[in-house]
């Protein structure tokens, strides 16, 4: 049968094709192709437009689906959006309750508060979506709608107020990139024009010169004129991204929420003792001391013969003379007496955890 389709000009069977035939006039896809279904929100059978525009043109009227007694009016039928009726449906109910409940996390005191309100709020849905206690939930939709209408409305308002607010933020990104790309290509063909020109200028002076000095000349003025231009171009992109550094020409997808850039910092020099410094606390290395030993030495050929220098000789002793200053040998004393102590007392507290763990093991 699919060959006799393609034959008489018809197109391959699509995916759920088996099921686009009207229940009213058993009409199908295959006889008419542009035939258009339609669905009611009051009972969501579907019905060929055909089928619509002949039974409900003249009023209300129940529905032809057997089984169904609901009245429809022609004004409420519209295209199904969703292959799946159930999907169709549940978008609809979703829809109508969000349109009553439509308070913000803003509204309320506490999240808690926000969460039980918007579990109320799926309770509800799933009522009207599984068909339990229906017409205490209408009646429950119709009383908070009628209760907080003044609230309904003022949140719908801010509502649109946000997405118009959101709209002109897209369009304006929008614009602001599309101004970029303007600019870029009117750059880029200036560039080009400049490029085409000095090469014209070129061809023109090696073609015109009397010598070769005056070949190199003019080359090399144009080429000093071109990379002027080229460098006036780079400062002048570079200081529109410094201006708007979010205005590219991606600014149609943009990523909120991206943490800042951070700087690293620059890398310290290399210090070998890892920070700690080794200039002395207790006193200050002079570079000259009186003495006659040191007077003698400064002038005996035995000990500068050889590159001593008497300042390592001040370093050392100096060293060896302050090393025992910064040590205090009671506070040292009494930190490993009360080492001991603690030693002691976890010995003693191990033995009697063994003792009594022996004693309960005979008792067994």
């Amino acid at each position: 049968m699919s060959r006799n389709m393609q034959s008489n000009g018809a197109g391959p069977r699509r995916p759920g094709e088996k099921e686009d035939i009207c229940p009213v006039c058993k009409s199908t896809r295959y006889l008419n192709p542009e035939m258009r279904f339609l669905v009611n929100p009051e009972c969501y059978h579907k019905m060929c437009e055909s089928c619509v525009d002949r039974i409900f043109s003249q009023g209300p009227a129940a529905c032809p689906i057997a089984g169904c007694a609901r009245t429809l009016r022609k004004q409420r039928f519209r295209q199904q959006t969703f292959e799946d009726l159930k999907i169709e449906r549940e978008v609809d109910v979703r829809r109508r309750v969000a349109k009553a409940f439509n308070r913000q996390e803003s509204d309320f005191e506490t999240l808690l508060a926000y969460n039980n309100y918007l579990e109320d709020m799926e309770v509800t849905t799933f009522n009207l979506l599984q068909g339990i206690d229906v017409a205490a939930t209408e009646r429950k939709i119709t009383a908070y709608a009628a209760q907080n209408a003044s609230s309904i409305s003022a949140n719908n308002a801010k509502a649109t107020e946000q997405r118009i607010a959101q709209n002109a933020q897209t369009a304006a990104q929008k614009e602001q990139a599309r101004l970029n790309r303007a600019g870029a290509n009117r750059a880029d063909i200036a560039s080009l024009a400049e490029r085409e020109e000095s090469q014209r200028e070129a061809i023109d002076a090696v073609a015109n010169a009397k010598d070769e000095a005056g070949q190199k000349v003019v080359l090399k003025k144009s080429t000093a004129r071109r990379t002027a231009a080229e460098k006036a171009r780079d400062k002048q992109r570079q200081q529109q991204q410094q201006q708007h550094p979010e205005d590219t020409d991606n600014d149609i997808y943009k990523i909120e929420g991206l943490k800042p850039v951070v700087q690293a910092a620059p890398e310290k020099a290399y210090d070998p003792f890892g920070g700690i410094s080794h200039t002395p606390s207790y006193y200050t290395l002079q570079s000259h001391y009186e003495h006659p030993w040191l007077d003698r030495a400064r002038t005996d050929p035995s000990i500068v013969a050889g590159g001593y220098d008497l300042r390592e000789y001040y370093q050392r002793t100096m060293l060896e003379a302050f090393a025992g200053l910064g040590c205090f040998i009671d506070e040292e004393m009494g930190e490993k007496e009360h080492g001991e102590e603690d030693k002691m007392v976890a010995t003693e507290g191990a033995a009697m955890a063994a003792g009594a763990d022996n004693r309960q093991g005979d008792a067994l």
